[in-house]
């Protein structure tokens, strides 16, 4: 988890900002910062604060993904350029965690191949120092309710998932026969049953599925299809 009861200084780069409730620590979403530079570090987290949002910043990435938690929501704001693993190194490492938090590169050498690899390694924004103040608070509520949207279609998916599980093979079978947009008639031919078969299990699936329409299933087979990662 991000630790939010330490009171860490500039040397080691963890600092407190977020308040130390165990209750709200995957409810309410952080802001992670992640800086080499300690007065980048403090004016980054005044200005956050200032919005009202929960804090908390690291000296390096070794020290954020030492505490990695993919269950906290949130956003990142980091440096492009940082010793040891670099800002684009540790967006690139949490792609292969399949942890798609949204993330907002900060750099002061920026160029377009940077910016390229960093919108590849999964970062929504790319902002050159000096930026507006104003801009970078906008660009993080963006942030965090892509990081939310996110997090709902998963939840969705998952229990479409888990619903999916408890059909029966031959239930499973005429699902994606109807998910293909065939009648039942055409169902009833293609397995050799009859027409009121087919319905029966089509009523035993939108049950289970809690689905009231055709249009319904598709919709969560698809959305259960688009959460399944392709590598």
């Amino acid at each position: 988890m991000p630790p939010t009861d330490l009171v860490g200084d500039d040397d080691t780069g963890v600092n407190e900002g977020a308040e130390a409730d165990d209750g709200s620590k995957a409810a309410t979403p952080v802001v992670f910062v992640i800086d080499d530079h300690p007065g980048m570090r403090k004016s980054l987290q005044y200005l956050i604060e200032s919005a009202g949002l929960r804090v908390v910043t690291y000296g390096t990435a070794g020290e954020f993904l030492d505490v990695y938690d993919a269950g906290q929501r949130g956003c990142i704001v980091l440096d492009m350029r940082m010793p040891g693993m670099t800002g684009l190194d540790l967006l690139e490492e949490l792609a292969n965690r399949s942890d798609y938090r949204p993330a907002i590169m900060i750099t002061g050498f920026g160029s377009v191949p940077s910016a390229v690899r960093a919108m590849k390694a999964g970062a929504i924004d790319f902002l050159e120092k000096p930026f507006d103040d104003d801009e970078l608070l906008e660009r993080i509520h963006h942030a965090l309710q892509l990081d939310d949207n996110w997090r709902r279609w998963q939840q969705e998916s998952a229990e479409i998932a888990a619903r999916l599980t408890a059909l029966s093979p031959r239930e499973r079978e005429i699902l994606d026969y109807v998910v293909a947009g065939n009648r039942n008639k055409d169902i009833a031919r293609t397995l050799g049953v009859s027409v009121a078969t087919v319905a029966d299990y089509r009523q035993r699936i939108m049950r289970k599925m809690d689905a009231h329409t055709a249009v319904d299933l598709v919709r969560m087979v698809s959305a259960c299809r688009a959460s399944t990662p392709s590598h």
